[in-house]
């Protein structure tokens, strides 16, 4: 695995530019959020996605989430409704997975049997910059190992992904918490996961 020190606040424009190369030829890359690190590839690439689920532990067909550059983006992965609309525009970007139902332009080996996604627009400079020269959306899960905690350390994320991952974009220790998950597939939203964001949840949510 190839390891980058990559600045969060100004990424370096060639380390951005060979990790989405890398994508590009279906690699595995781990980056920072605004939350905690995670674990990617090119959403489209299937053998890529298959070395996701290998690496993670997964059965096939268990949920993945994927990182958009905004909003406007999100509509082509997920039927959004207004009142799913409006909270997503208060929130984004930001600590958030939202799950919604999916478009036919989400690869079926991400669907479960309800055919939703998990969809994230992080708050994160390097996720960004890694969107907008990738120009696909990237799929975001914690890099942890099945039997592992939230790793924050990037020595740990290291031993652990060394044989496994084509390269790391080591932004240092992150102390952020997991992303809060919401659930817009019906009339009234509902939190499956209380992560970051809980203040900004309880204002929009009154949660």
């Amino acid at each position: 695995m190839i390891r980058f020190e990559i600045n969060q606040q100004n990424p370096q424009e060639r380390y951005i530019r060979y990790a989405a190369e890398v994508l590009r030829e279906g690699g595995l890359v781990i980056y920072p959020t605004d939350t905690v690190y995670g674990l990617g590839c090119d959403l489209f690439n299937k053998k890529a996605v298959e070395r996701i689920y290998q690496v993670k532990g997964f059965k096939k067909r268990k949920l993945l989430s994927f990182i958009c550059p905004d909003l406007k983006d999100i509509a082509k992965y997920a039927y959004v409704s207004t009142p799913a609309y409006k909270i997503m525009r208060h929130l984004l970007p930001g600590p958030f997975t939202f799950i919604l139902p999916a478009t036919r332009l989400v690869p079926k080996i991400l669907l479960e049997k309800k055919r939703t996604v998990g969809i994230r627009v992080p708050d994160d400079k390097i996720c960004h910059a890694l969107l907008e020269e990738f120009g696909n959306p990237v799929i975001s899960t914690s890099a942890r190992l099945s039997d592992q905690e939230y790793i924050d350390d990037p020595e740990d994320l290291y031993e652990s992904f060394a044989n496994f991952v084509d390269i790391f974009l080591d932004a240092g220790h992150l102390s952020h918490d997991v992303s809060s998950v919401i659930d817009l597939c019906d009339e009234k939203p509902h939190v499956i996961r209380r992560g970051a964001g809980k203040k900004q949840l309880e204002q929009i949510l009154g949660l």
